[in-house]
């Protein structure tokens, strides 16, 4: 089953998505996501000039040779820009793996250790009365989980907080937008906000909170510390993912659990925070950890220390991310929680497939392979538009972490 083809789709159907075709000498096809937010066409470069021309007459089922043949055959290893790569292509082989065994991709990983894949929607509003109303929307709607984000008093804008709450989308212009951010005035903010949720919604829900990388170990501590009465599922990534012996100083001050792994691309990011235990949760994709095939190595080191997953489901994750990262969460042991953002209409068009949602549960496709394809047709109807994610700046204009 030799591959015979391979192609590269950039399409903006509201936002940008790069997605890698493979095509089989039988006719099978396969797709992967290969979308980095804010740099789309560095992915869709590497790919056309330095993947796609090694593929064609390649084995299509030998999936971990090829991992490794992409891996360790360029030399310059990991990195955003290699992984996603590579991911695209793992991902589209799985997807052809799947349909030649007739079976969706979660049976060839093990079959089933979960009926369902818990989601967690994301509540965002410019005040704490707006949030509140955001949380009843989403507990109507069945989910079980909600991470929790508001404007900050005196801060123009927030990271999490966008105009349209059911479709937030940071990258937002050509050249960034530059925002403008305060340590102190959100420390003092965040507790308020939580204590008037758990107040509204009791203790039932689970409730999550994205610091975005913006903090100090000890400022991080100050926040777990100061969320404790309000029974946290996780705070996510409170200190930059570089910064790994910081987790120590946070779990000395806080039981608040933390989560990170977002803008990581190997197990080699993350396994000091795993081995040690200084984390509750990897938030580590398909898209930019390596595909399906090294997630799962990443996940299943994570289960030998009692680590969970909670996979990024922003809405740079095109509908063929999440249709593969469903496949995974449905079948490992340590499955913990998945982002889950919808997407706008137009690119679920483009993009259609047969997950779904149903009661706080996403429900991977039964259909052989992922469940999921492009529309290239619909896909050549929406061009590639330049877009970047915000730059961030202190009040005195220091450039600070977004």
């Amino acid at each position: 089953m030799r591959i015979t083809e391979a192609r590269v789709v950039v399409t903006c159907p509201g936002r940008n998505f790069v997605t890698l075709k493979i095509v089989t000498e039988d006719g099978v096809t396969g797709v992967g996501d290969a979308t980095l937010n804010g740099r789309e066409l560095a992915v869709a470069a590497y790919l056309d000039d330095h993947v796609v021309p090694l593929l064609a007459g390649r084995d299509a089922s030998r999936i971990e040779d090829t991992w490794q043949y992409l891996y360790r055959g360029a030399y310059w290893r990991r990195g955003p820009v290699t992984m996603t790569a590579i991911a695209a292509v793992d991902t589209a082989l799985w997807d052809i793996k799947g349909k030649v065994a007739g079976l969706p991709v979660y049976q060839l990983l093990g079959g089933r250790s979960r009926e369902g894949v818990t989601v967690y929607g994301h509540a965002n509003a410019e005040d704490v009365d707006g949030v509140l109303d955001e949380v009843a929307h989403y507990s109507g709607l069945g989910y079980r989980a909600v991470r929790v984000q508001t404007g900050v008093p005196g801060l123009a804008s927030t990271y999490g907080v966008g105009g349209d709450r059911m479709f937030y989308e940071p990258a937002d212009a050509a050249v960034p937008t530059e925002n403008v951010w305060s340590t102190s005035r959100y420390l003092q903010h965040v507790p308020t906000v939580f204590r008037r949720v758990r107040e509204e919604f009791g203790p039932r829900l689970r409730l999550l909170h994205d610091a975005h990388h913006r903090l100090t170990p000890i400022e991080a501590a100050r926040l777990g510390s100061s969320l404790e009465p309000y029974d946290l599922t996780w705070i996510e990534d409170p200190v930059p993912a570089e910064l790994q012996s910081g987790y120590r100083l946070i779990r000395q001050h806080t039981t608040t659990p933390v989560a990170v792994g977002e803008v990581f691309n190997s197990v080699w990011d993350c396994k000091q925070l795993i081995e040690e235990q200084l984390v509750d949760y990897i938030r580590a994709t398909v898209v930019h950890a390596g595909g399906i095939t090294h997630l799962r190595r990443i996940f299943d080191h994570a289960a030998l220390h009692d680590v969970r997953s909670g996979s990024h489901g922003a809405t740079d994750l095109s509908p063929v991310c999440m249709a593969a990262a469903l496949q995974l969460d449905i079948s490992i042991p340590n499955f913990g929680l998945q982002e889950y953002m919808r997407h706008t209409p137009e690119t679920d068009a483009v993009f259609p497939h047969t997950y779904r949602y149903e009661g706080g549960y996403l429900h991977p496709s039964q259909e052989p392979g992922l469940g999921v394809d492009i529309d290239e047709e619909r896909a050549a109807a929406f061009p590639y538009r330049p877009a970047q994610l915000p730059v961030n700046r202190l009040e005195d204009g220091t450039v600070h972490h977004w």
